[in-house]
């Protein structure tokens, strides 16, 4: 069984920065995309940025100031968020693409919250 598990959410003040992580767990025999999602309350779920392979993209809205990296060996992603805007409050979700037991699925974290107020 496969599990992705975020942190790093919280409050921050406009202009503010913060580090998400998400780690996949369990039986993977490889990752093909790790991205990044965020759902802000009465929004649909919006694609943040993504990496796979030597491809990463990011939403208009964010280029700039997120930046998104993988860390293969411990099959972990990392979305850094600096000059937070109070737009950016949402919950952030973590999605994979993971092979594992020769089925190939695509996987959500539980999600983290980021809020940027003063």
């Amino acid at each position: 069984q496969v599990q992705l598990v975020e942190s790093g959410g919280g409050l921050v003040q406009p202009g503010g920065s913060l580090r998400l992580s998400c780690g996949a767990s369990g039986s993977i025999f490889a990752i093909n995309v790790m991205a990044w999602y965020r759902q802000a309350p009465g929004k649909q779920r919006e694609l943040v940025a993504s990496a796979s392979g030597g491809s990463i993209s990011y939403q208009d809205s964010v280029k700039g100031r997120f930046t998104i990296s993988r860390d293969h060996a411990k099959n972990t992603v990392y979305l850094q968020m600096n000059s937070l805007k109070p737009e950016d409050t949402a919950v952030y979700y973590c999605n994979a693409g993971i092979w594992s037991s020769g089925v190939y699925r695509n996987y959500w974290g539980q999600g983290t919250q980021v809020t940027v107020s003063s």
